[in-house]
Parts: C-alpha cells; structure tokens; sequence
C-alpha cells in the first residue's frame, strides 16, 4: 500500500502530491540536482500552484519552452538553473507522453521485472544511474512496487526509499553530508 506522503520536502502538499502522482515523483528527481532535496522536491508542487492547472505531462510537453522557462524563473526560482530545469522537464514529459501514454506511473507498474524496470529509468531524461537506483528504492520501499528481480537491482545502501518520516529525511541527509566529508577527508 503506497503511503500518503513522501517525507521529502517540508512543503506538506507536496509531499502528498509525490506520493500520489508519478509525474510529481519524477520532475522531483530530476530537479535534484545542485539544490537541496527540500527544494527539488517541492519543485512540482510549486510548478502546479504557479501554472494553476494539476501536473498534466501533455500539457507540460507542450508548452511554449520560453514561458515554460519564465514560470521556472518566476521569483522565487524554482530551481538554481530554471532554463535548464524547464526544458529537462519538457524533455521529461515528451518521454513520457510518447513512451507511456502520458502516465508516469506506468514506467514503473507495468515493468515486468526490475532490470526492466531499471532500464526504463535509465532511459528517462534526466535520470542517471544514481537517480535510478534512488528511484527504485523509493518505488520499491515506498511505493510498493517490486517487480520479479527487484532485489537485484535495489541498491543495498541508505538512498530516499529508507525515508519514512521528516526526521527520516534528517538523519539521512546528515549521514550523507558525514559521508561526503570521509571522502573528502
């Protein structure tokens, strides 16, 4: 049974949105790059409240790139590189609508098993092998969802799938900050 919120921003109707909407769940990760996981992650809810409409990825595809990119600049920013941002969005959504039909959800629930259904994040514009792993285990973990073979591909270590609770979104950051600072160290 999926949740009724992914604990990953400390915007609560976003994080009901992500746990109940594919589209949500995807523009969160590929937003998660050079800002924190808060900000990525309340990123779809802020893009629905600013265009007034729920996240559609039709319309999202095909919206005139110039003011989608004014939407995502629109103080305060969405992202630190909005231009970027807005058109790997669209990129986004144009994979989604021509692959899946315009549901998100379906690159996951209709992966027969989880290689597959790796392979069909890696595919994803914007989503690299570390989104990917993340996102399986948030699909997994979370959501519920563990195709044949999803335990092969599920990453072994802490990623956002552990996270269960804002004080789980803590604890997982300061041990990657900690992480982070053995590397450099």
């Amino acid at each position: 049974m999926a949740p009724d919120r992914l604990y990953f921003s400390h915007d609560d109707e976003a994080n009901e949105l992500l746990a109940r909407d594919g589209l949500a769940l995807l523009l969160g990760f590929v937003l998660d790059q050079q800002v924190t996981v808060q900000k990525a992650f309340a990123g779809p809810r802020e893009l629905e409240r600013r265009l007034g409409v729920p996240l559609d990825a039709a319309d999202l595809a095909s919206q005139n790139p110039d003011e989608l990119e004014r939407v995502f600049a629109e103080r305060p920013a969405l992202h630190r590189y909005p231009g970027a941002m807005a058109k790997r969005t669209q990129e986004l959504c144009r994979a989604i609508v021509s692959d899946y039909g315009g549901l998100a959800e379906r690159v996951w629930t209709e992966a027969e098993s989880g290689p597959e259904l790796r392979r069909r994040l890696l595919a994803l514009p914007g989503i690299g092998d570390m989104k990917a792993r993340s996102l399986l285990a948030v699909v997994g973990k979370r959501l519920g969802v563990r195709p044949p073979g999803w335990e092969e591909v599920a990453p072994q270590h802490p990623t956002l799938g552990d996270v269960d609770s804002p004080e789980a979104l803590e604890a997982y950051q300061a041990a990657k900050r900690a992480y982070k600072a053995g590397l450099r160290a």
